[in-house]
């Protein structure tokens, strides 16, 4: 059994089903339980711990609730995977990648300069025909596809090679080049994954993805980049501070 054995206060005023709840936190937080780790199901362990299929049921639900555990069809109920939890920062994800100790990594799909899309074409306030630098990476983590980056930029950043964005962030060439992102405006949605996005992220087809379209812009106020950013949902989180006006 992957959850150590621990005594449950019966006589106890605080609810069993807690008690268990906060056991399986405290077993996760000090590496006794892992991420990917496969609990025993539901039925198993009412009858290991003495209590109730209801009651464990409520501890189980708390623990998914609160983002410990996750269901996954067809394997039953795991530890979930350690998340990168992004602030809503103008920042990149390689360095917040590198700030979380995380193992960083990049494939470069495609560096070309060519016509954009309507969206981007929109955001760079450019002609309908003019080239735009296109940019396609994989982002890594741990070895594992994090994220499928598409970015486009202006002409002017031609000068931008796949060796040196396996090396670096995006932002990191943007600032050797005198021009620093300094503010932006996102659109934080979700999409299902396509085929080549599935493919390139390690998910099924169809699998929720966290898309992020962002417009940066530098400190004159000139546009910087255009981005269409997937992430997957299950490894990948973007946390928000808000406040009451």
């Amino acid at each position: 059994m992957p959850i150590p054995s621990v005594e449950l206060a019966r006589s106890s005023p605080i609810p069993l089903y807690y008690q268990f709840a906060e056991h399986v936190r405290a077993a996760i937080k000090a590496g006794q339980l892992v991420p990917g780790e496969r609990l025993p199901n539901e039925i198993d362990l009412a009858k290991s711990f003495d209590m109730s299929r209801p009651t464990m049921r409520q501890a189980l639900g708390e623990l998914v609730s609160d983002g410990l555990l996750v269901r996954q069809r067809g394997v039953g109920t795991v530890v979930a995977p350690d998340e990168i939890r992004r602030h809503v920062e103008l920042t990149s994800l390689l360095e917040d990648l590198e700030a979380s100790g995380r193992q960083a990594s990049t494939t470069v799909l495609l560096v070309a300069l060519e016509p954009g899309p309507e969206p981007a074409v929109s955001a760079l306030q450019v002609d309908r025909d003019e080239d735009l630098v296109h940019i396609e990476r994989i982002r890594w983590a741990d070895g594992k596809p994090l994220a499928l980056m598409r970015n486009w930029l202006p002409a002017r950043y031609a000068d931008i090679t796949s060796s040196q964005l396996e090396q670096r962030g995006l932002y990191q060439l943007l600032r050797d080049r005198g021009r620093r992102p300094a503010a932006a405006r996102q659109f934080i949605g979700a999409k299902a994954a396509g085929h080549r996005e599935a493919r390139c992220l390690d998910v099924k087809r169809g699998a929720p993805l966290i898309n992020v379209r962002r417009t940066a812009y530098d400190s004159d106020n000139r546009v910087l980049e255009y981005a269409d950013l997937l992430y997957r949902s299950d490894d990948y989180a973007i946390e928000v501070y808000v406040r009451s006006p």
